[in-house]
């Protein structure tokens, strides 16, 4: 019994060169692309963020009123300046101090009604809406609003009196020692309705399954607010901070509505200085030396609490190119 063999032929296959021209055809044309979709974006950031903070950084350096050639080069006198002069002092003060008492005041009663909005309760977007209705107005409608009403016998006044505390009327924005205190009140009243509507979209995130769980394990309600809700709700939470923070050491249409940062320079922040000693005494070096200053003070805070705060909650979402 004889087997025929027959040969068994082997095809090679050939080889790909071409896939390396492709990978960089593909890699050209993500580059292009991100060109043209970065490009416009990047210019307008380039010419109304960092060509400003240049010129200013530079007119920093000059004694200029904003007329004419530049006077004279003085250096970083107008920094020193700054920083020795007891008003600016103040006004960092007055922004730290707001910037404190939003997170010691502002941040709670937000979670507070945050909570209680995000419950059944009949009517309740109609007062979701009356929350957060202020935030809409302008600043300085806001601003405008609470001046006529915080005038000597004017409806704040007329208010306390009905309710029998007439003993608390003050001269709430000619009173050195409580003006800074009484725009902390109407920046609470304009600015909460945005607090309170950003928890609510994370309290959306706060699965209801664990609050069920929380409970049935015998967990009271604070209990379950405490170790449930509000460490699912701490992203949440850090950008508001982040965001009051920030609002709190650029604040300026308020505070210059209705005090011109006084009396006094009792009310003072480093956004109306810079406004008065800018544009009102026409002394453009010094207010461009207080605006490099804020902008320092902000990039500075801005990146290290997101070093240090918000690094938990972007790490996982940052996402890669691939290619």
């Amino acid at each position: 019994m004889t087997t025929a063999t027959t040969p068994v032929r082997t095809t090679e296959r050939p080889s790909a060169p071409a896939a390396r021209p492709r990978r960089r055809r593909s890699g050209l044309g993500k580059r292009l692309e991100l060109a043209l979709l970065l490009g416009p974006a990047l210019l307008l950031f380039a010419g109304f963020v960092l060509v400003p903070i240049g010129i200013a950084g530079f007119y920093s350096l000059f004694q200029w009123n904003g007329f004419g050639p530049l006077d004279k080069f003085i250096g970083l006198d107008n920094y020193v300046d700054a920083f020795t002069g007891a008003v600016f002092q103040g006004a960092i003060a007055h922004n730290l101090i707001i910037a404190g008492l939003s997170i010691v005041v502002q941040l709670p009663l937000s979670i507070g009604l945050a909570m209680l909005l995000n419950r059944k309760l009949r009517g309740r977007a109609v007062l979701r809406a009356l929350v957060f209705a202020p935030y809409v107005l302008s600043e300085a409608i806001t601003a405008v609003i609470w001046v006529q009403m915080l005038q000597p016998s004017g409806f704040a006044d007329q208010v306390l009196k009905g309710v029998g505390l007439g003993g608390l009327i003050h001269q709430w924005v000619a009173d050195p020692g409580i003006v800074l205190y009484t725009l902390f009140a109407v920046i609470t009243w304009k600015y909460i309705g945005f607090g309170i509507i950003l928890l609510l979209a994370g309290l959306q995130g706060v699965p209801a399954e664990l609050r069920e769980a929380a409970a049935l394990d015998g967990a009271s309600a604070w209990q379950t607010t405490r170790h449930v809700v509000l460490p699912l709700l701490g992203p949440t939470i850090r950008i508001w901070i982040f965001l009051s923070v920030i609002g709190s050491l650029q604040l300026f249409d308020v505070v210059w509505i209705m005090t011109l940062g006084g009396p006094a320079n009792a009310s003072t922040t480093m956004a109306t200085y810079l406004v008065d000693h800018g544009f009102k005494r026409y002394e453009f070096g010094f207010g461009s030396a207080v605006a490099v200053i804020l902008f320092v003070i902000c990039f500075v805070f801005a990146l290290l609490y997101q070093r240090f705060a918000l690094r938990r909650d972007t790490e996982g979402a940052l996402t890669r190119m691939v290619g």
